[in-house]
């Protein structure tokens, strides 16, 4: 597939897709001519209803996915557990590694300490499915494993196309052995999630490893219309975007973060477990030094003990970073790529779609005269 006939199939008019858990985000790509995905995980079934109905609302017809995280692997799979009973597989001494940590950095240990119920158990899934579904969404996505037998019949019901999220070409062919419509080819560069191959070497494994039979999108590091037109060149069908939008004006990044982001560099995006349990990369901190497995470190919980663990504290620790506290401010980090390094200003989602849009055009008329 072309990417003509990529975005003719989507009905967009530039192969952009952008994730962000930001409704205002989606609608804002969507309407520009690209194609926005909710992050939906996080959301109750109520709430991402309330979600998906403003975006409807905002983009006046024109198409936008849904993404919902269900793990093929994860702590208590298939074992019918509660929230609680979960939370209490989390050792003692792990909350008191996280209580000193804070006190460690000036914040007081919280008198009515409360895990937090992590969206990456899989347990609302279904749940999630049907309430996108009942939106008039074009793409749903799954990441981190092969998509559960409910949602690609569900796809393929309503013809509406399921993508995976794989970072190795063996990953990508089971993922098309199993239905999936639509492979978004991460490298490691990629904030969240991420294996450990670069875009520019899995995009061409992903695509000679799966010959055409479903379209490929490349991720992973991509800020810039130059990359992306990089990645099309190689033979992808155009380009899955995160972190890019994070320093968007309508972004839900934290205020302090976002200005950390700002500033920092590709090296300051680092692969830790220490935020979900599995390596996702995001913006270095005390937080994700403590987890390093280092002397005084602290080897992280499996998913999702370990984001039931943290995800609460971060809450926390991005409110008072945002105060100006000074030690939450060493703490404070977020989901980023390396491509942090090419992100120095606070623009409007749409501004960044349309720098896209100019600067592929300008990498692709650069690729034409180098052969004339």
């Amino acid at each position: 597939m072309t990417t003509r006939a990529l975005c003719e199939r989507f009905g967009i008019e530039f192969p952009l897709f952008a994730f962000s858990h930001c409704r205002d985000v989606v609608a804002a790509v969507t309407n520009a001519g690209g194609f926005g995905v909710l992050g939906a995980t996080a959301y109750t079934p109520e709430q991402l209803d309330r979600e998906l109905s403003w975006i409807d609302e905002h983009v006046h017809g024109k198409p936008y996915g849904a993404d919902i995280i269900v793990p093929a692997t994860f702590e208590g799979k298939g074992e019918g557990l509660s929230r609680t009973q979960l939370a209490d597989r989390i050792p003692m001494e792990y909350r008191d590694f996280v209580t000193d940590l804070l006190v460690a950095h000036g914040i007081e240990a919280d008198s009515t300490p409360r895990l937090g119920g992590s969206a990456l158990t899989g347990d609302t899934g279904r749940e999630l499915l049907d309430v996108a579904m009942s939106h008039p969404i074009a793409l749903i996505a799954n990441a981190l494993g092969v998509p559960p037998d409910y949602m690609i019949e569900a796809g393929r019901e309503r013809g509406i196309p399921v993508a995976a999220l794989v970072g190795a070409k063996e990953h990508a062919v089971k993922q098309v052995a199993a239905g999936v419509d639509l492979i978004v080819a991460q490298g490691t560069e990629a904030g969240g999630h991420c294996g450990e191959v670069t875009t520019l070497v899995l995009v061409p494994e992903v695509l000679d490893a799966i010959d055409g039979a479903v379209p490929v999108l490349a991720a992973g590091g991509i800020v810039t219309g130059r990359q992306m037109a990089a990645a099309v060149a190689m033979g992808a069908d155009g380009a899955w975007t995160g972190s890019v939008w994070l320093t968007t004006e309508e972004a839900e990044t934290a205020s302090h973060t976002k200005q950390k982001m700002l500033t920092a560099t590709s090296r300051d995006a680092v692969r830790s477990a220490g935020r979900t349990g599995k390596p996702s990369r995001q913006l270095k901190s005390d937080w994700t030094d403590a987890w390093l497995p280092k002397p005084g470190g602290r080897q992280p919980l499996p998913l999702p003990l370990q984001s039931m663990l943290s995800e609460r504290v971060l809450r926390r620790i991005d409110v008072l970073a945002d105060q100006g506290h000074p030690g939450a401010q060493q703490l404070a980090t977020y989901f980023v790529g390396q491509g942090v390094g090419l992100m120095t200003k606070v623009k409007p989602a749409r501004d960044v779609v349309l720098e896209f849009v100019e600067d592929y055009l300008a990498a692709a008329h650069r690729l034409g005269d180098s052969l004339t």
